[in-house]
């Protein structure tokens, strides 16, 4: 009898084991709900899985970093670092003869990656990420015919393929390797043979190209259409949004955000307050400043997060000093220096600002060139031109405004294919920025670059990325590092 019951709890436990990474249809239905950003559906699907298996834990990994990036909530950063170790220790327990266990612990790695990176933890960030690649390194040797673990290594090796010139050495000592190309063509691959990993396999590659390689026409009629088969994400939406504003195309961003608050508006939807945020970037650059201060002062009404408050007051500040309203203005230049934190790129560049700005002596065509910036920023380069028209170089004192002057202009005229002109710009604010600090050379020739890599002129866009590299301290070094490194890797 006894060996019975042992030969039956045996037969339990293979059972179980052999579930622990098999999806269901409830697993695949949370899986399409957590994409959606309906979070509370997500998380009651998976509780209604009684037994914990690898995909189940997996997800809701997934369901908790999506929730922390849109809601930057300290206290929930917290309970995640806890709940994740809990996590890892229950999949450490999990038969090692399935290719799932390592990729979906090495998974989960990533996940913290991305949040401690989030929450300014960047030495413990990169710790987990290298753990994650080591991870998926020997899981691709020990079960290379593993197609979905393609997906987490194309983007670990489109970064550190990404990875600017003077970090290189820190890549090569942890023993991190990869390359662009290499890394679009893994994810790629996923996206073709994997269906159930292919919409984050497209989201990877997209973004890649938004952030580092830039859209080719091509690449970006794919995205459009990526997007419209998904519009019922409003996840995949948003980023639709944030990423065609980052091209400089607020139109078509500003119809993807309509999409958004009708799906934010349904019941079900996670609370989404970074719309409003988003809605008054599109007004600050189409110059309806009044409207944009009062998306911003909601955003920061209904935003619990760390991120974007510098930048908020920062873009406030604007919208009151462009309308020639200054007193106003001066209450929330003041709220940049002690509000918020200052772990992104927007909220850094805010709190340089006001390091910088001196408002008693700006003028005119100080408030003129700011409005021209912001409606480049937003695609209207028409507007922006004519904003340009009547502004000289010698109506700024010193050579970072002007070299900021023949920058910006230069990419008006790139904008609207007046490459000659633009050329023309783009030298001038090299010329004006040998001292290394002034990012307007670089940025320059990293715009330079492109315009040579356009035309097929090989050995002249090798030059200006290369030459990228060789400015020292600027404030977008590390952006502009990124996208140079990440476009020499496509012309060898």
């Amino acid at each position: 009898m006894r060996r019975l019951i042992v030969v039956f709890l045996v037969l339990i436990n293979f059972q179980s084991k052999a579930n622990d990474f098999e999806w269901n249809p409830i697993l695949q239905k949370a899986y399409t709900s957590l994409w959606k950003l309906r979070l509370q559906e997500t998380r009651a699907l998976l509780a209604s899985q009684k037994n914990t298996s690898g995909i189940k834990l997996y997800l809701q990994s997934y369901t908790d970093l999506i929730e922390l990036m849109v809601t930057e909530d300290k206290a929930d950063f917290e309970q995640f670092l806890d709940t994740q170790s809990s996590r890892l220790t229950l999949l450490e327990g999990f038969p090692d003869t399935s290719p799932e266990k390592q990729w979906i612990i090495a998974e989960m790695y990533l996940h913290l990656a991305t949040a401690k990176l989030k929450f300014g933890h960047e030495v413990k960030g990169a710790w987990n990420l290298i753990k994650a690649s080591k991870l998926l390194e020997s899981n691709a040797k020990k079960f290379p015919n593993f197609i979905p673990q393609q997906k987490s290594l194309g983007l670990i090796h489109i970064m550190v393929g990404s990875i600017p010139q003077n970090f290189l050495w820190v890549a090569k000592l942890l023993g991190l390797k990869g390359s662009v190309k290499n890394g679009l063509q893994e994810l790629k691959n996923v996206s073709k043979n994997e269906p159930r990993y292919a919409i984050e396999a497209n989201i990877m590659y997209y973004l890649a190209h938004a952030y580092i390689l830039g859209f080719t026409p091509l690449i970006l009629q794919d995205y459009e259409q990526f997007l419209e088969k998904n519009d019922y994400s409003l996840l995949i939406q948003f980023l639709g949004v944030t990423t065609y504003m980052k091209e400089g195309n607020s139109s078509q961003a500003s119809v993807l955000l309509k999409k958004c608050d009708a799906l934010n508006a349904q019941a079900g939807y996670w609370a989404f307050p970074f719309l409003q945020y988003l809605h008054a970037e599109i007004e600050i650059q189409k110059g309806s400043y009044t409207l944009a201060s009062r998306y911003y002062q909601v955003f920061l009404q209904q935003y619990k997060g760390i991120n974007f408050i510098k930048d908020t007051y920062y873009k406030l500040f604007l919208c009151f000093w462009l309308n020639n309203e200054d007193t106003k203005a001066i209450t929330y230049f003041e709220k940049i220096k002690t509000q918020g934190s200052t772990i992104v790129e927007a909220d850094q560049s805010a709190l340089r600002f006001v390091e910088k700005f001196n408002v008693s002596v700006k003028n005119e065509a100080h408030k003129k060139l700011m409005k021209a910036r912001l409606a480049f920023d937003g695609g209207y380069y028409q507007k922006a031109k004519e904003l340009m028209t009547d502004l000289k170089e010698n109506q700024f004192s010193h050579n970072t405004e002007k070299a900021e002057y023949n920058y910006r202009k230069g990419r008006v005229f790139q904008k609207l294919h007046e490459i000659t002109l633009a050329e023309e710009h783009f030298e001038k604010a090299i010329v004006l920025s040998q001292n290394a600090s002034i990012s307007y050379g670089a940025l320059a020739c990293l715009q330079l670059g492109y315009i040579f890599q356009e035309t097929k002129q090989k050995e002249k866009a090798k030059y200006y990325f290369e030459k990228v590299l060789t400015y020292s301290k600027h404030e977008y070094k590390n952006s502009a590092d990124n996208k140079a490194k990440a476009a020499l890797n496509t012309l060898n």
